[in-house]
């Protein structure tokens, strides 16, 4: 058991899963070897190019990498493992000490998995970290006569409108609640929601910033997502229709139509899979 008290899946199976830890502050590398050596098989590396002499004898299951370094930063390391095959499909985190948005919207759309912000919460790092070596499965009810409940995701930062979303959908769909907009891109790693709803204001990443980086994933490029907001102004509708948007609803909004609104999507998209599918038999 690690000292933050979790016990992860590689120490039951008695498979250690290997860690690169990139960061140029050796009390850095300290901290994180001590918070990760008892469940993973860590690797430190204070530069680039020694983690590149350690992917010469290892392959790791995860990165992690520090954003600010001298020489080649996290940015460009990033950069360079995505575009290398022998590297793209390992998960990195970035381990960091900038919380604005910009270095966040970076991060995610160079394909970072995830961020860590310094001083990192030891238990928060290796339940990171287990969320990309063994992501959980999405929990599914019985279905009966071939029946689904389709999967929604709802971000917003207000607790009360996320207790409002759930109540009027719970009884039809899955619904997934995240209050953070930074571990959005991190869930959809993970899970398969059918149609997302995000609020238009949030601390961080917006509603806005989030959709290019959602339609960036190709899973999600077509996925139907709904934007929330208390401006429902015709320059607001129009900028999340122009950045990939499906619809809107403003707020406070009547449970029906949110429900219409959904159930509608959803139809669609049900639609256009099944036609996607006819035309791919017929091809």
């Amino acid at each position: 058991m690690s000292k933050s008290g979790f016990v992860s899946a590689s120490v039951i199976s008695g498979t250690r899963k290997k860690i690169i830890c990139v960061d140029d502050m050796n009390f850095s590398l300290i901290s994180i070897k001590k918070a990760l050596e008892a469940t993973f098989e860590v690797f430190l590396a204070d530069s680039n190019s020694k983690m590149y002499k350690i992917l010469e004898k290892v392959r790791p299951d995860l990165i992690i990498l520090d954003v600010n370094m001298p020489d080649v930063d996290g940015y460009e390391t990033i950069k360079d493992l995505k575009a290398d095959k022998r590297f793209t499909d390992i998960p990195v985190i970035f381990l960091t000490c900038n919380t604005d948005k910009e270095s966040v919207i970076k991060g995610l759309s160079l394909g970072a998995a995830a961020f860590i912000i310094k001083p990192f919460n030891a238990l928060k790092l290796v339940e990171s970290i287990n969320n990309q070596l063994f992501p959980p499965e999405v929990k599914k009810p019985k279905a009966e006569k071939n029946d689904y409940n389709p999967n929604i995701l709802v971000v917003d930062d207000m607790t009360s409108m996320l207790r409002t979303i759930h109540h009027a959908l719970h009884d039809k769909y899955n619904v997934f609640l995240i209050s953070k907009s930074e571990v959005v891109i991190d869930f959809l790693q993970n899970n398969n929601p059918d149609i997302i709803l995000l609020d238009y204001l949030m601390p961080g990443l917006s509603g806005f910033d989030l959709i290019p980086l959602i339609r960036g994933l190709p899973a999600y490029k077509d996925i139907p997502i709904i934007i929330i907001t208390t401006e429902g102004t015709i320059r607001n509708v129009n900028d999340a229709m122009t950045c990939g948007a499906s619809d809107f609803i403003v707020k406070p909004f009547d449970p029906k139509e949110l429900n219409y609104k959904v159930e509608k999507l959803i139809r669609q998209r049900k639609q256009q899979r099944e036609s996607d599918e006819i035309a791919f038999l017929l091809n």
